[in-house]
């Protein structure tokens, strides 16, 4: 008999359910709040070890909203696979929504090869003439990163077993 993890956001709050039956698609809602429907969580399993873990370390990756940038990423799969790759302009514009989307701030390298290739300029001669400069910037590291990262803090876990 399962038990399932649902969060409110609105009291930063997760929240447990026991379930008679597996049950995938019922959202209660928020036992608190009343009226917000709850987010499934995925929950974790417990393990026995003799090593603890300090929760308050900095982890570079805490307050990524993993599951928005799965579905951008998702989404921007799609897109890729119907863009005309002889079209710099087809490009860029896919790198601005990604960047968008995903919430990355380009170095100024990236922001004038995409500027020049929504232009219409050759990628190839961008690449040449800005290569250096371009592979010197990492969008990918986190400091890059705005929108995506999340200023909350860390849920309060309500201890109390609700029927699903």
């Amino acid at each position: 008999m399962p038990i399932y993890e649902f969060y409110c956001s609105q009291c930063n709050t997760i929240y447990k359910f026991f379930s008679r039956t597996v049950n995938t698609e019922k959202v209660p809602l928020c036992p608190a709040c009343k009226t917000v429907e709850l987010e499934r969580r995925v929950s974790l399993f417990a393990t026995i070890s003799g090593e603890r873990k300090d929760s308050d370390t900095d982890d570079e990756f805490a307050g990524i909203d993993e599951q928005r940038m799965e579905r951008v990423l998702e989404s921007l799969a799609n897109e890729a696979e119907n863009i005309d790759e002889n079209n710099p302009r087809q490009m860029a514009s896919l790198m601005r929504k990604f960047a968008r989307e995903a919430g990355i701030n380009f170095g100024e390298g990236m922001e004038e090869a995409i500027r020049r290739m929504e232009k219409g300029e050759d990628p190839e001669q961008i690449e040449e003439e800005l290569g250096d400069l371009i592979e010197n910037e990492d969008p990918l590291l986190l400091k890059n990163f705005n929108r995506i990262r999340t200023k909350k803090k860390k849920p309060k876990i309500d201890d109390h077993l609700y029927d699903l």
